[in-house]
């Protein structure tokens, strides 16, 4: 099995709705464990960074002020295949896609209100954990 590690992000919808514990729950009955964890709140240019494939839409000032809107929660995770899974756990970024049982298929309500961020790949992650973490 490949065990690696990924960043995931409470975004400021799961902190103001009181979803961390639900969800942080949720990561650990799958048996991934948190190796690193904070609060932050972020700030534009790291938010332009982060989503920097995504600037040049014309979305992007609403998905902007959504991210400065309050702290988020970031953390470090580990476990077999942990991207992967935690991708899966998560559900679509279009929550009306989204599965019931998935977290935003639970809890999204909007395509930008959609609760938490994931990395996609593992070079992804490693470039995200570097970003958030040093």
């Amino acid at each position: 099995m490949l065990t690696q590690q990924t960043y995931i992000m409470l975004k400021p919808d799961a902190l103001k709705r009181q979803l961390l514990g639900e969800i942080i729950t949720r990561i650990e009955k799958k048996g991934y464990q948190i190796v690193q964890a904070k609060l932050m709140q972020l700030d534009a240019p790291i938010i332009a960074e982060h989503y920097a494939h995504l600037t040049d839409q014309p979305f992007y000032p609403k998905l902007e002020r959504y991210m400065l809107s309050g702290p988020v929660f970031g953390m470090v995770l580990e476990g077999e295949d942990v991207i992967r899974g935690m991708r899966n756990m998560m559900g679509p970024t279009n929550v009306f896609e989204a599965a019931p049982g998935t977290i935003r298929g639970d809890y999204a309500t909007d395509v930008t209100y959609n609760l938490i961020h994931g990395s996609d790949t593992p070079e992804t992650a490693e470039a995200e954990i570097k970003r958030f973490f040093g």
